[in-house]
């Protein structure tokens, strides 16, 4: 193991990823520079340490980057624009914020002289699937410009690699959830219940519910990252999921069961076009070469999920 970098910048760190990401860095005694220009991160997802700093920036001003990632030794690139459906309705900026801004990260990093970035990617990236479980050689047809914009940050992070012989470490994440993570329409789906059974509302499951996710909780994400970064010489491409998958349905059993509130209707439409049938991760790379292992069972996670929401709410 490296010694551990005492002061890493990153990228995103006001939202719902990169906030529980400067929080695990932090209660290990590590400071924190948070880059954020809070389009969709929250100044209340800052944790309260004595050695984090913020700055509201865009990964898009090269010269603010270049001044405010001086004195780090490590970045953790999480800031991006996130999801399938806004990257088909806003393409161009979709591309700025993530393949762009990528670039200016990478660059800023090799010019101050850091060597060691984490790269967050997602599982976006593989488009319609040829085969279960995903490992990290599986064909990458992304169908979306959000997926298109997340491959190109990893291949300019592998390219960056080689060529100027930096320790990158590109992490694709399957189904994020847990706290800081905020009701988004366009998102995922445990929020979208969440936010319904406080309301007394029904759960609205496309199809027949018998599709299956890999659920991660935050806390393994912000682990993975973690290893990532104080472990050396580990560059390449890792699976960061849970390595299990349930279904929409289990999904909403297991939240109708948690809480005293009683059970909602769970309501069933028209499947949605496009929408990926079965995904589940193989996290073996990741467990050998990284340490990583996850530790959130989804019974758990669930049940804090819901403690976090209710007091948010």
């Amino acid at each position: 193991m490296n010694p551990s970098p005492s002061k890493v910048f990153i990228t995103g760190g006001a939202g719902f990823i990169g906030s529980n990401v400067a929080k695990y860095f932090l209660e290990r005694n590590h400071s924190v520079v948070i880059f954020d220009n809070l389009s969709t991160g929250y100044m209340q997802n800052i944790p309260s340490f004595l050695n984090v700093q913020f700055v509201k920036g865009d990964i898009r001003d090269k010269e603010l980057l270049t001044k405010s990632m001086a004195g780090c030794e490590a970045v953790l690139h999480l800031a991006a624009a996130v999801g399938n459906i806004r990257s088909i309705e806003n393409t161009v900026e979709d591309s700025e914020i993530n393949v762009l801004g990528t670039l200016h990260v990478l660059d800023v990093a090799r010019h101050i002289g850091i060597r060691k970035i984490v790269y967050s990617s997602s599982a976006a990236i593989f488009g319609e699937l040829k085969r279960l479980p995903i490992d990290e050689e599986h064909p990458t047809t992304p169908d979306s410009p959000y997926g298109v914009s997340k491959l190109a940050g990893e291949l300019h992070c592998l390219c960056y690699a080689k060529l100027y012989g930096m320790d990158i470490v590109c992490l694709r994440y399957f189904n994020v959830y847990g706290p800081n993570q905020c009701y988004d329409a366009y998102g995922n789906v445990i929020p979208i219940f969440s936010t319904r059974k406080l309301k007394g509302e029904p759960f609205v499951i496309y199809g027949d519910g018998e599709q299956t996710r890999d659920f991660v909780h935050v806390f393994d994400i912000a682990q993975a990252n973690y290893l990532g970064t104080t472990l050396s010489n580990v560059g390449g491409i890792y699976n960061v999921g849970a390595g299990q998958s349930i279904t929409i349905n289990q999904l909403a059993d297991m939240m109708n069961e948690i809480g005293d509130q009683k059970p909602v209707p769970i309501q069933h439409v028209p499947a949605r076009k496009g929408e990926v049938k079965h995904s589940l991760a193989t996290i073996e790379k990741a467990k050998k070469i990284l340490g990583y292992q996850p530790t959130q069972t989804i019974q758990a996670g669930l049940k804090g999920y819901w403690e976090w929401i209710q007091s948010v709410s």
